[in-house]
């Protein structure tokens, strides 16, 4: 068979089924369609956010004897004691990288491990009164960068990121994603 009929073209060179394909070169010759370009936009543009937000986190808690790793594992317990799977859920890392984080908050006094009703083994993490003083004390430049931010964006382009990137969050999380059979 043909590569242009493997491809889903028709022998006239047309996409079978009237779908208009177009390719697009992404390096080295390698072509693309235009929603793996988009894929591809979307994973580098949240790769960079990654790392410009774990900068400026680095920034704002350092001056609570903080890091932006202990800050994020503070925040998700701050409303409510959580199990290290359940953080690790919430954050989407691994369990064994929260768990390092945990402890070390328990050895500093910043959080504390209190029985769990539901589960014997798995002790619920919760801040302690040290702990919330420190997250507290990053709140000016969390509220400074957030409005910053609305100013910059807009309120309503604002609100709309938030809304798209945790819709992006939840159906990569739904997907099934099979390397081996695509």
């Amino acid at each position: 068979m043909s590569s242009e009929k493997q491809a889903g073209r028709l022998g006239n060179g047309e996409p079978a089924g009237g779908a208009q394909v177009v390719n697009v070169t992404v390096g080295e010759g390698v072509l693309a369609r235009p929603e793996q370009d988009l894929l591809t936009r979307t994973a580098l543009g949240v790769f960079r956010l990654n790392g410009q937000f774990l900068t400026v986190s680095e920034e704002m808690a350092r001056p609570a004897g903080l890091t932006a790793a202990w800050w994020q594992v503070l925040g998700a317990v701050l409303r409510e004691p959580q199990p290290v799977a359940g953080i690790a859920r919430t954050m989407g890392i691994t369990r064994q990288s929260v768990q390092r984080v945990a402890d070390l908050l328990v050895r500093r006094g910043l959080a504390e491990y209190t029985p769990n009703p539901a589960h014997r083994r798995a002790k619920l993490l919760r801040p302690t009164d040290e702990g919330r003083a420190a997250v507290q004390r990053i709140q000016p430049a969390h509220a400074d960068l957030a409005t910053r931010l609305k100013e910059a964006l807009g309120e309503e382009q604002f609100a709309e990121t938030a809304r798209t990137l945790e819709r992006l969050s939840e159906v990569l999380a739904g997907l099934e994603v099979d390397v081996e059979n695509p």
